[in-house]
């Protein structure tokens, strides 16, 4: 096997768990969702330019992807939308579920550190 199809194998298959991952995430409220589609995107790019171009295509996270893969942006209505539902899900999680306070603490840091990381990128290119 040369190293060139070793290389493209491997992204593919990092391609395909980070998407399946995401796809978990859009469920799980423990999962980001859009980190995974965008380095399965990223993996994809370097594997499988007709899958890349399928994930870019779809209609929920294709533009997303685009504006990220350009120029690092995140458009403020996805801003809006993302930081909506990580507080809902996550809301939801710690005050209907009977957790120890230790990974309740543990939540409010991941849904503040997601929040952090939308809130601080760029909204327009």
């Amino acid at each position: 096997m040369s190293a060139k199809i070793a290389y493209k194998s491997i992204f593919f298959i990092l391609g395909c768990v980070s998407l399946i991952l995401g796809i978990i995430g859009a469920i799980l409220p423990l999962l980001p969702t859009t980190p995974f589609v965008i380095l399965s995107a990223f993996c994809f790019s370097k594997s499988s330019k007709r899958v890349h171009s399928w994930l870019t295509s779809l209609p929920y996270f294709g533009d997303a992807i685009m504006d990220w893969e350009k120029n690092k942006v995140i458009r403020p209505k996805v801003k809006i939308l993302a930081v909506t539902i990580i507080l809902i899900t996550f809301t939801l999680s710690i005050t209907l579920t009977k957790l120890h306070i230790g990974l309740k603490v543990m939540l409010v840091t991941i849904a503040l550190g997601c929040i952090a990381f939308i809130l601080t990128r760029k909204s327009r290119p």
